[in-house]
């Protein structure tokens, strides 16, 4: 549960959660339910394009909602980061900017934006200080996403110094959870390997592969431990600067894809394709002014990755069939 002593928001606050449908925006929403809130504005994409313009002002003016959660994004890991750089960018920004600006226009009380963890130098020295962004050169095979997030960042420190809206953002590390999207075209390192490892055992295949060396390494995070930072952060961070939410627990693909195995019962082998890409070495991030205020994550990753498969098998047919990669809104 949360805790009492609620220095912002309370269960009456109207609050809006874009990109409520969305991995990290539905465990927002479950985190908010279960504790009581009870005016929690929600849209889906059919209902609001955020990013049409005009259509986020006259919500806005309906709704006037105290305080928003921006969750919307249009995300994917690498190879769709790869085919779609103009979505990427595109839908990213007008979806943030709508929101921002609609939030100052309308006296929202606080924003807070949810960056992601590839917004720093690809080579920078770890674990990951806030102050590190901009320090060095960005990872190549996300960067039209990566652009359109610092774009978000910088947009909501201009606000705050031009304006003094209550606007923070929050930087997360690699995140899973319920509702992902498990589409092998478009999704992320983790629910690709559930996926595959799931179908291999199911189909007795005698191997797995993934991308790259399997060198790389990886902080991890379930969703709804940083549906639990967010709405702490909410409540209890006012600043300009980004701030770090993470576990300060690392693991190497190779250990992440021996672990899925593992929990899925798979007794084939790992293989590697050395001809993709495998991205940022090493991304591990700085959580100590997180920490200092605090917040301590709890769901451990084989706890979580166990918790997500048995999600994946109970759901998997009805809710992630047929999607392609998804606009979380």
């Amino acid at each position: 549960m949360l805790k009492k002593n609620v220095k912002m928001l309370n269960q009456k606050s109207k609050i809006y959660i874009a990109g409520h449908l969305g991995m990290v925006g539905s465990a927002i929403h479950r985190l908010l339910l279960k504790n009581g809130f009870e005016n929690i504005i929600i849209r889906n994409s059919y209902e609001l394009d955020l990013r049409n313009q005009l259509a986020v002002d006259y919500f806005f003016k309906q709704e006037k909602p105290e305080y928003v959660f921006l969750a919307a994004a249009k995300v994917g890991g690498i190879l769709a980061n790869n085919n779609y750089p103009a979505e990427f960018i595109y839908d990213n920004i007008m979806i943030q900017s709508n929101i921002i600006h609609q939030s100052y226009l309308h006296n929202v009380k606080k924003l807070l934006f949810l960056g992601s963890s590839c917004i720093y130098p690809s080579l920078a020295s770890q674990p990951i200080k806030e102050e590190y962004l901009l320090s060095g050169y960005l990872e190549s095979s996300n960067e039209a996403y990566t652009i359109a997030k610092i774009s978000g960042i910088k947009m909501c420190q201009s606000y705050k110094k031009q304006y003094n809206c209550n606007f923070i953002s929050v930087i997360p590390p690699n995140l899973y959870g319920m509702n992902d999207n498990y589409d092998l075209d478009n999704s992320h390192v983790l629910p690709a390997l559930i996926r595959k490892t799931h179908n291999a055992k199911i189909k007795n295949e005698s191997s797995v592969v993934i991308w790259g060396t399997g060198t790389p390494i990886r902080e991890f995070m379930f969703a709804d431990d940083l549906a639990f930072a967010c709405v702490f952060l909410m409540e209890n961070y006012n600043e300009n600067e980004i701030i770090n939410i993470g576990t300060g627990e690392e693991v190497s693909i190779k250990q992440l894809a021996e672990l899925v195995f593992k929990i899925i019962d798979y007794k084939g082998m790992l293989s590697f394709d050395f001809t993709k890409p495998n991205g940022t070495p090493r991304k591990l991030l700085d959580s100590t002014k997180l920490k200092n205020l605090g917040f301590n994550h709890k769901i451990r990753l084989e706890e979580g990755i166990k918790l997500i498969y048995q999600n994946y098998i109970e759901n998997y047919e009805k809710s992630n069939n047929n999607r392609r990669d998804r606009a979380r809104w």
